[in-house]
């Protein structure tokens, strides 16, 4: 991977982030990673080569706390990543932009493109889990587990992905609360293509179906993988999403 340039945020952290330059017209990529997931990701790196042979422009970065980017993450919450992504739309992407979010990320993507609606062009989710602290995390924690957020602030959650346990803290859980969008009609109203692996252990596909169902948009397609898992990241899951990012940029120029 290249060198990533910095983007200094105003209380002084730095946003690492990659550029791939493009020539083709249209809007631009911008790649939103899941939690503890980074631009160095499986299918963040190949969607730069898909851009690479295309001639897209494609951005990705790291989230606070995440990858190359400075910050702790245990200090992380869903309005700072938030904030990172909408920094890196306003200062490093320009024009129209679709967003490609894993996870997490779909999560951002959705919040993002309520934010900056005329900037938002589509998006391109995978396994989106909006609303996964408040409606995938806490009600399935351990008693235990919800005792050690509330009194002592953090609880260090088994990976099946890391062999680093995920910083679940009060903070994070509290602050997910304000960006909850499952509870009513989301106004979002480009165009949408959701991808759901069918035996996700993580973020269930009717999860997904959710999102879509509660977006606002008359262009929205969902497709399910049979068998599919939660990253969906092999070669034949990597091929449907470009195909997904084709389709968006070709109806978009």
């Amino acid at each position: 991977m290249d060198e990533p340039r910095q983007l200094e945020r105003p209380d002084g952290h730095r946003l690492a982030y990659l550029k791939t330059a493009g020539i083709a017209t249209g809007p631009g990529v911008l790649w939103l990673s899941g939690f503890k997931s980074d631009m160095a990701g499986t299918k963040a790196a190949a969607l730069a080569e898909w851009a690479g042979h295309t001639n897209r422009v494609y951005t990705r970065f790291d989230y606070f706390g995440h990858g190359r980017s400075s910050g702790d993450l245990k200090e992380g919450t869903v309005s700072r990543w938030l904030d990172d992504a909408l920094a890196v739309l306003d200062h490093v992407a320009s024009g129209p932009q679709i967003l490609a979010g894993s996870s997490m990320g779909g999560w951002i993507a959705t919040l993002a493109t309520l934010r900056r609606p005329s900037r938002i062009a589509g998006l391109v989710l995978v396994a989106p889990a909006a609303d996964f602290t408040e409606d995938l995390l806490w009600p399935h924690m351990p008693d235990a587990a919800r005792r050690e957020v509330m009194e002592r602030g953090l609880w260090l959650r088994p990976s099946a992905y890391d062999p680093d346990p995920y910083p679940i803290t009060r903070t994070l859980i509290e602050d997910g609360r304000k960006h909850l969008v499952l509870g009513g009609p989301i106004a979002v109203h480009c165009p949408v293509r959701v991808v759901h692996g069918m035996a996700d252990p993580d973020v269930p596909w009717t999860h997904g179906l959710r999102l879509a169902e509660r977006l606002e948009s008359h262009d929205v397609v969902f497709h399910l993988v049979r068998g599919g898992d939660h990253r969906l990241s092999g070669g034949g899951d990597i091929a449907r999403l470009c195909r997904m990012l084709d389709e968006l940029l070709a109806a978009a120029v």
